[in-house]
C-alpha cells in the first residue's frame, strides 16, 4: 500500500507533479492570446494547474499521505505547484533521498490567496470592519427618492449596492447612484455600485386558460406559440414567449420549465404554430399559468445573444456611472468577448471596467474555465452563482455539488465569487427566518460576496447576515478550519 512505503508515495507525488505541469502547459499555450492582463498570468497558471490536477484520481495518494503527517491535497485551490512542492520535499527527507526539490518559500502559499482578497478589494472595495465577506443588496425604487432607506443600508452593513436594469430607468439609477454615494461618502465608506444587464428576457406571455380552471396540472398539455396563442381548444393553455426566436430552436423531446420549474415537461411536438409541452410535474394542487414567469429549456443549447438592443442602450449609462457591470445569460467565451468590446467602444482609453458573470445555465457552467480566462485575462471579474436558474436548468440535486465545484475552480483563479439567490428571502421579505436560512448563510461565508435581494426587512437581513458571516469567518477561512479556540465546553476557571 502506498502509505507502508514512503518510496513509492514519493514517486506517486512525482508522477502527479509531472502530470499536472505538462497538461497546464498545453493549456496555457492555447489560452495565451486572451491573456493581456498582466496580473491574472499568476492566476492562469495556476488555475491550469488544476483543472489538470482534479482531471486525476487523487484519492488513494491522499489517504496515504495523512498517517505521514503530511499537508492536505485537498486545500489547495489557490496554491497548486507550492503544495505539491512542500510535499515532495517533505517526503524526500523521509525516504533521506539525496535529491534536492527546492522548498517552497512561506509567500508561495501566501500568494493564490493575497491576490485573491486584494481582486475582491478591487471589485468591491476595501474591507469595512473586519468582515471578510462582502454583502451586495439588490435597491428597490424607494432608494430613489428616500435618501434615510439608503442610509439604513449602509450603516447596517452594505458593501455594494445593486441595481436591476430590467426595472426603472436611467433617471431612477441615477437618483438612487447619487444616494448611494452621498451616504456613503458621509459615513466615510467605500460602497460600489453593481448595475445588472438584464439579458434576453425568456418570459411566458399573451396568456390563455381554460375558463374553468386556471391552474395546470400532470397530464396537461401547453402550447407555447412561435407567434399568436390565440383562441382554440387544442390545447387549451397557451401561452407566447417573450424571446420567440428561441422557441425556434428547441426541439422535440426537450425539457422545459415555467416560473422556476414549478411547472416542467418536455416538448411533446413541434407543430407550424409552436411548441406542444407535455406537463410532467406542478405542485400537488397545482400551478396557475400566468404572463411574465421564467422560461428555461435545460439541457437545450441555444443560440441567444446575451446583449439584447435594451442592453447595448443601457451599457451607454452603466460604463459611466456604475463601478461594475453583471452579466447575465452569458454561456461562451465569446459573449464575454462581446461585452468587453461595448464596454472597450464606450470607454476608449480608461481602465477596463470590472465585469460579473452571472453562471445560470449548464453551458456556462460546462464553460467556466474558459469564461474566467476570457474575462480575467483583460478585466477585473468575478462570478455570480446564480443559483435560481442554475437550479432549474441542471436539477436542484444538483445545485450543491455544482456551487462547490465553481467555488472551488473560481479559487483556483483567484477570482471573487457571489453566492446569490433568496439568501435570507424569509427574513428580508417576511420579517422571520426560516432555520434552514441561516446555514444556507452560514455557508455563503466561502464566497467572498453574498446577494441579498430587496425586501421591506432588507436593513434586518444585511444586518443579521453582517453578524453570522463574522461569527463564521473566526472559524474559518474558506475551505480551511481557522481553530479558533472553542469556549462553549470549557469547564475550567
Amino acid at each position: 500500500m502506498l502509505e507502508d512505503d514512503p518510496n513509492e508515495l514519493l514517486a506517486a507525488v512525482k508522477d502527479i507533479h509531472d502530470q499536472v505541469n505538462e497538461q497546464a502547459a498545453r493549456t496555457l499555450d492555447r489560452w495565451e492570446p486572451r491573456l493581456s492582463r498582466a496580473p491574472f498570468r499568476p492566476s492562469a497558471e495556476n488555475l491550469a494547474r488544476y483543472l489538470a490536477f482534479r482531471k486525476l484520481d487523487l484519492r488513494p495518494v491522499e489517504a496515504a499521505l495523512a498517517p505521514w503527517g503530511l499537508a492536505s491535497l485537498g486545500r489547495c485551490e489557490s496554491r497548486v505547484l507550492p503544495s505539491l512542492q512542500a510535499i515532495i520535499a517533505n517526503l524526500e527527507m523521509i525516504c533521506r533521498s539525496n535529491a534536492e526539490t527546492v522548498r517552497p518559500e512561506r509567500g508561495d502559499f501566501r500568494r493564490g490567496s493575497d491576490t485573491l482578497t486584494a481582486n475582491t478589494d478591487t471589485l468591491f472595495g476595501l474591507r469595512d470592519g473586519g468582515r471578510r465577506t462582502r454583502i451586495l443588496v439588490t435597491l428597490d425604487t424607494a432608494a430613489a427618492t428616500d435618501a434615510a432607506h439608503v442610509a439604513r443600508l449602509v450603516d447596517a452593513g452594505m458593501d455594494c449596492a445593486r441595481i436591476n436594469c430590467a426595472h426603472d430607468g436611467p433617471v431612477v439609477w441615477q437618483a438612487m447612484i447619487d444616494n448611494v454615494r452621498r451616504e456613503a461618502a458621509a459615513r466615510q465608506r467605500d460602497v460600489r455600485v453593481l448595475m445588472d444587464l438584464a439579458g434576453p428576457k425568456i418570459r411566458t406571455d399573451g396568456v390563455i386558460t381554460p375558463k374553468k380552471r386556471k391552474k395546470v396540472r400532470p397530464g396537461d398539455r401547453i402550447l407555447l406559440a412561435f407567434e399568436d396563442a390565440g383562441e382554440g381548444k387544442d390545447p387549451p393553455f397557451r401561452a407566447t414567449c417573450s424571446a420567440p426566436e428561441v422557441l425556434r430552436q428547441v426541439p422535440a423531446g426537450a425539457v422545459v420549465a415555467i416560473k422556476d420549474g414549478l411547472i416542467r415537461g418536455r416538448v411533446e411536438a413541434v407543430r407550424g404554430d409552436g411548441l406542444v409541452v407535455a406537463v410532467e410535474r406542478t405542485p400537488p394542487d397545482g400551478q396557475p399559468l400566468k404572463p411574465e414567469k421564467g422560461i428555461n429549456f435545460p439541457g437545450t443549447p441555444l443560440a441567444v445573444s446575451p446583449l439584447t438592443p435594451d442592453d447595448l442602450a443601457d451599457l451607454d449609462f452603466v460604463v459611466e456611472h456604475a463601478d461594475i457591470v453583471s452579466y447575465s445569460f452569458v454561456q461562451r467565451p465569446e459573449d464575454i468577448a462581446l461585452l468587453q468590446d461595448e464596454i472597450a467602444r464606450r470607454r476608449r482609453d480608461r481602465a477596463a471596467m470590472p465585469i460579473v458573470a452571472k453562471v445560470e445555465t449548464q453551458l456556462a457552467f460546462t464553460n467556466l474555465p474558459e469564461l474566467i480566462v476570457q474575462a480575467a485575462g483583460a478585466n477585473p471579474f468575478a462570478v455570480m452563482i446564480a443559483r435560481g436558474d442554475l437550479a432549474v436548468e441542471i436539477g436542484y440535486e444538483r445545485l450543491s455539488e455544482v456551487q462547490e465545484e465553481i467555488l472551488w475552480l473560481c479559487e483556483a483563479a483567484h477570482v471573487p465569487v457571489i453566492w446569490a439567490t433568496q439568501v435570507l428571502e424569509s427574513l428580508v421579505k417576511l420579517g422571520m427566518p426560516s432555520r434552514g436560512e441561516f446555514t444556507d448563510a452560514a455557508m455563503a461565508e466561502r464566497a467572498e460576496c453574498v446577494m441579498l435581494n430587496k425586501g421591506p426587512y432588507i436593513a434586518e437581513g444585511i444586518t443579521v447576515l453582517d453578524n453570522v458571516l463574522r461569527r463564521m469567518e473566526g472559524h474559518r477561512l474558506k475551505r480551511s478550519a481557522q481553530l479558533r479556540p472553542l469556549k462553549a465546553w470549557d469547564r475550567e476557571g
